[in-house]
């Protein structure tokens, strides 16, 4: 554990320069007295490693000293190469990058090691896409991906679901997220951080103009709270519903987690035929008449009225469709 530490306050120093005391003991999780310890005993073995009292003080290597990739155990190795994801870094344009980082790793470690990691890229693939979505095809992702990365100040034309439905934003492009085979950009426009789906980016420009990042931002923070505050506008009402055994084992691979856990949680006990009467959250009635006609007749809606009655209705048309079809097609026109 100790060790495992030590190599971790090298590479933490390495990696940002200087740290102080306390800031290593956050990032470690340990108190600022066994910092001290640790340095003493990098000291003793010799490590170039100094640091300065004051408010401007801390730790640091000796300019040029670097550590190689020693102290890495088997899982932490395969780790790195379950983590390479060249789906989504090719999307971004770093799809030779992450290539030749994963080369440069395989030749740096030892070979009982290099074996088990190579191992990883031969039984495991990661697929962020869906079953029936490929996953956002842009030609703006890899350059906001870039402009993110330096920091660039990107004007982009946007296209979303209220009017004017195309909009002209100047943006600080923050972070990009993959979500579900979709891109997200988080960025801030005027005063507020927002998130923007980067397939309806129309036309985007990398502006000469480069921004601050602020120090503050937590990006992992933000998007729970982006998921949390999605989540509670999502859903706008309720349903009642009756729903068959097999319309239940179906309901889990076209409905959404939020309405899985609802019938879960609210289920009545079956009746003689097998159904359960559930109360399940809807967003508009829209989405819900769509959603509930991928169940067919093994659901029947009881409540909302109004959602009743446009199922009513694109049932009867549907019948009067088919009712109307002769075995040999069509009726002509």
């Amino acid at each position: 554990m100790r060790a495992s530490r030590l190599l971790s306050i090298l590479l933490l120093l390495q990696a940002r320069g200087r740290l102080t005391a306390r800031q290593l003991a956050e990032l470690l999780e340990v108190s600022v007295r066994t910092i001290y310890r640790d340095v003493e005993s990098l000291h003793a073995a010799g490590v170039p490693l100094y640091g300065d009292a004051g408010p401007a003080g801390g730790y640091q290597l000796l300019d040029g000293y670097r550590t190689r990739l020693t102290g890495l155990t088997s899982e932490e190795a395969e780790a790195l190469f379950m983590a390479g994801m060249p789906g989504p870094a090719a999307e971004l344009g770093l799809g030779a990058v992450v290539a030749a980082a994963q080369l440069k790793l395989q030749a740096a470690l030892p070979p009982e090691l290099r074996d088990r990691a190579t191992r990883i890229q031969e039984r495991f693939l990661l697929d962020a896409h869906g079953w029936y979505y490929d996953g956002d095809r842009s030609p703006h992702l890899a350059p906001i991906a870039d402009a993110v990365w330096n920091q660039r100040r990107i004007q982009v034309r946007y296209r979303r679901w209220k009017e004017p439905a195309e909009v002209t934003r100047v943006l600080d492009p923050y972070a990009i997220v993959l979500k579900g085979g979709k891109w997200y950009l988080v960025a801030r426009g005027g005063e507020n951080v927002r998130t923007y789906r980067v397939h309806h980016v129309l036309g985007l420009e990398v502006l000469d103009e480069t921004f601050d990042r602020p120090c503050g931002f937590d990006l992992a923070a933000y998007w729970r709270s982006f998921l949390t505050e999605f989540r509670s506008r999502l859903y706008q009402g309720t349903a009642t519903i009756r729903l068959s055994p097999a319309g239940r084992r179906r309901l889990r691979e076209v409905m959404s987690s939020a309405v899985m856990d609802a019938v879960d949680q609210s289920a009545t006990d079956p009746d003689e035929a097998g159904w359960v009467t559930a109360v399940v959250p809807i967003e508009s009635l829209e989405h819900a008449e769509t959603e509930f006609m991928k169940l067919g007749a093994q659901v029947e809606v009881l409540t909302p009225i109004e959602l009743r009655a446009r199922l009513e209705a694109t049932a009867r048309e549907l019948a009067g469709i088919y009712l109307s079809l002769s075995p040999a097609g069509p009726p002509a026109s």
